[in-house]
């Protein structure tokens, strides 16, 4: 009997032992298995950080695109004028150093991602551009209008008054640099006003106690001789020209006038004053 119960004993015994075998394994997988979740947190967490940084940082590069595309148009309108100004300088000014200053302002914009002060400050250099270049072009017209002047006294017969009265009408309708004379030649005497090629207009002397209205308007009609000019060959050779205005010149001086604010007795459609426009700054559509 003592001996089936010791037998017994040592069979727990070993149960017991094997057991407690059994569970350090269990405990050891368990804290093997929980290091392994801990690392996995860590890395989720530093991947997590990652991820939210990554996410900040292209939020803050979208918001700095989005700001320089917003300045961009303004700088592409002054590039524009730019282009027109570089235009009616053809022929008349050097644009070289101009043209090598918007050059550069133009691969700074195109380079440029992230701050729009830098389009800013290259839209305010290209729009001084083109208030120098349309500078130079006046400066280099009235050197030539003043070379081509006839010789002789600006007035006769209307005095140093109706001269005055006649001389304020040009100005007035944007003629200021312009030169003017009193002669009966225009048309054999029955003109009352004519525009010369070379760049001067000429009145008949009882002109000057015409009223306001029409002294402007005549003298804006003579101007407009004179921007003609400028582009005589285009304008001559344009297609538009012929059909919308029949290839008249006199026609096309009324429409301009209309433009700048001084109708006569002919007006002109919508079309033809659009059109009529683009003669004022050098351009024939």
């Amino acid at each position: 009997m003592l001996a089936v119960t010791a037998a017994v004993a040592a069979a727990l015994a070993v149960g017991v032992a094997e057991r407690a075998n059994s569970l350090d394994d269990e405990r050891a997988a368990t804290l093997a298995e929980l290091r392994t979740v801990e690392v996995a947190a860590d890395e989720a967490a530093q991947h997590g950080d990652y991820l939210r940084g990554a996410i900040g940082g292209a939020e803050d590069d979208v918001a700095d695109r989005a700001a320089v595309l917003a300045v961009r148009p303004a700088f592409v309108a002054e590039i524009a004028a730019l282009s027109a100004a570089l235009g009616r300088a053809e022929g008349r000014v050097d644009t070289t150093a101009d043209r090598a200053s918007a050059l550069s302002a133009q691969q700074t914009v195109l380079a440029e991602r992230a701050d729009p002060v830098v389009v800013t400050n290259a839209t305010a250099t290209v729009h001084a551009l083109t208030a120098k270049i349309d500078g130079d072009v006046s400066t280099w017209l009235a050197a030539q209008q003043a070379r081509r002047a006839p010789g002789g006294p600006a007035w006769s017969s209307s005095g140093p008054d109706g001269y005055a009265r006649v001389r304020a009408a040009l100005d007035r309708v944007g003629g200021s640099g312009v030169g003017l004379y009193e002669s009966a030649s225009c048309a054999g005497g029955t003109a009352p006003a004519c525009a010369n090629s070379n760049g001067y207009i000429k009145y008949r002397a009882d002109i000057a106690n015409w009223g306001a209205d029409r002294l402007n308007w005549a003298m804006a009609h003579e101007l407009a001789h004179i921007y003609q000019f400028q582009v005589w060959g285009a304008l001559t050779s344009s297609a538009a020209y012929q059909s919308m205005f029949g290839g008249d010149p006199e026609f096309l001086a009324n429409c301009m006038a209309v433009v700048r604010g001084f109708p006569g007795s002919v007006g002109c459609d919508g079309d033809q004053q659009a059109w009529a426009s683009g003669i004022w700054v050098g351009a024939v559509r």
